[in-house]
């Protein structure tokens, strides 16, 4: 068995359950700035500081060299708290809001991959007379669901890349339409694709320096390993087997050419299954976008209608929420939502993510704020639908018998219903954004992609080790196996944030960047 046919087939039920796509912009139409935001938050601002304290200490080359390596692995936030006068906050973009439920979205993934190898966490509040604690109640279980959070992706993804093409058709500005469908299309592939493929390179290296080694056999330790036991990534012989199985493993990586489930699933880190399958959609929703460009609205939003219900019956729910996305966006531009006088002044960008954000105008809140935040629970109810189905699931059982017979993977029906709820009241609740907003989540957003891209390898490596020493000091026994696991919790949790941080900033961000310059260089005028 080859290792893309390892990977696939080893892959449980609870693994497949839980994965999360990309971080697209959640506004494309503030793509320019958002990535010179990036570049100063993630490049100039820690090299500038080290420079200033280099030249301040008059430090040699060798010296100097250390001390910035040491400030570049210092978080984000450290950073701002050195620049603070040289750095000042930027203003939030309209949509940014949408960020921060990324943001929160990638942790909650995160959580799911860490917890369930531990615990059974795919089963609901008093599944078939059991399972009575309280992190499984709905609305709770949220803050580990992956399979919830990956509708969430993939519906702030339509409306991430629809609303800069509709706002240009709405305006009837076709040349700057034609400019910008042709832009996203290139640069779409080099986006999802450039990171991932320097992640899995990078546990590459670590697979011949032999650290994958160290936690083999603690992975699929039952002592330890309670739960789902993940793929291990597979240690060839020689260094140029392993060059060649990594280079296979990416040519079935870019698996766009077929829709079935998990498609493109690599062996070096089994989350990444949701890149091809958000490439296929983004490619299959560009020429949506294209095909009802000069239609009116009204049947736009009919021909949409009829394609989410052709799509539903076709068992593709990842473009049902893809196409719920869009529309969203296009609702928001008809009532106005992004325009300077309907926006409530949006809190400063700051980038230290404990730090109070400055006073503000407050914001008018009145009864359609209260309708929709009221609307929002029945959503994030139907969002907490369990991960091993609604089957024998006290309030479950009866939702279960709607879900129609051919839809494939019944956990994700209501999920998928209350995740396009959800978004949608949150982009009319300002108390919902108000929160997503906030310096602590919208940090989240800025290093959402990088975290879902780190935080498999550094648990298969790092991670593990605190895992084993933890539940060694604690023993694996009743309650002590739950102590032990908080135990390394305390240590892995800031290590996998620090490790996003890092990447972030040293390969997420200059992607962004090179992608633009590649299509600069590459472009006709």
């Amino acid at each position: 068995m080859n290792g893309y046919a390892l990977s696939r087939a080893s892959l449980s039920h609870e693994e497949k359950l839980s994965l999360i796509d990309d971080r697209s912009l959640s506004d494309v139409d503030s793509e320019s700035a958002r990535a010179d935001l990036d570049g100063r938050f993630s490049g100039i601002q820690w090299a500038a500081t080290a420079k200033t304290y280099c030249n301040g200490l008059r430090l040699s080359s060798w010296s100097s060299l250390m001390l910035r390596t040491g400030m570049f692995l210092l978080p984000s936030f450290i950073h701002h708290r050195f620049a603070r006068e040289r750095f000042r906050p930027e203003k939030l973009h309209p949509t940014a809001y949408l960020d921060g439920m990324r943001g929160l979205a990638a942790l909650f993934v995160f959580f799911c991959h860490y917890f369930y190898t531990a615990f059974r966490i795919a089963d609901g509040w008093g599944h078939n007379d059991a399972n009575y604690e309280i992190w499984r109640l709905p609305f709770v279980r949220l803050l580990y669901s992956g399979p919830s959070m990956v509708c969430i992706f993939f519906v702030i993804s339509g409306y991430a890349l629809s609303l800069k093409p509709l706002k240009q058709l709405r305006s009837r500005s076709f040349d700057g339409f034609s400019q910008t469908m042709t832009s996203f299309v290139f640069r779409r592939f080099f986006r999802l694709y450039l990171p991932p493929m320097i992640s899995t390179f990078g546990v590459l290296i670590l697979l011949r320096f032999g650290i994958y080694e160290i936690t083999r056999g603690f992975s699929g330790d039952r002592e330890y390993i309670h739960n789902v036991i993940e793929h291990h990534p597979i240690l060839e012989e020689t260094t140029r087997k392993q060059l060649r199985h990594w280079m296979k493993e990416m040519y079935d990586f870019v698996h766009i050419w077929g829709w079935e489930k998990f498609g493109g699933a690599t062996g070096y880190d089994v989350h990444l299954w949701t890149i091809p399958v958000e490439f296929r959609c983004s490619m299959m929703l560009f020429l949506i976008i294209f095909g009802t460009a000069r239609l009116r609205t009204g049947v736009r939003f009919l021909v949409l209608t009829f394609l989410m219900w052709f799509m539903l019956r076709s068992d593709r729910w990842e473009m049902v929420l893809f196409l719920s996305g869009t529309m969203i966006a296009e609702l928001d531009l008809i009532r106005g939502a992004h325009e300077p006088n309907t926006q409530s002044p949006s809190p400063p960008l700051t980038l230290l993510p404990l730090e109070k954000t400055p006073e503000a105008v407050p914001e008018k809140r009145g009864p359609c704020n209260s309708l929709w935040i009221l609307l929002s629970i029945p959503a994030l109810y139907l969002m907490s639908e369990p991960d091993a189905g609604p089957a024998g699931v006290p309030g479950w059982e009866s939702l279960g018998a709607h879900i129609p017979e051919w839809f494939s993977d019944k956990y994700r029906y209501y999920q998928m219903i209350g995740s396009i709820i959800f978004v949608f009241c949150t982009a009319r609740s300002t108390s919902w954004q108000r929160f997503f907003n906030s310096p602590v989540v919208q940090y989240f957003g800025r290093i959402s992609y990088a975290l879902y891209l780190m935080h498999g390898p550094v648990t298969h490596t790092i991670g593990f080790m605190v895992q084993k020493r933890a539940w060694d000091f604690t023993t694996t026994e009743g309650s002590m196996y739950n102590w032990g696991c908080v135990l390394a919790a305390v240590f892995n949790i800031p290590l996998v944030i620090w490790a996003a941080d890092v990447f972030w900033r040293a390969v997420d961000a200059p992607t962004v960047r090179f992608t633009k310059w590649l299509e600069t260089k590459l472009s006709i005028e």
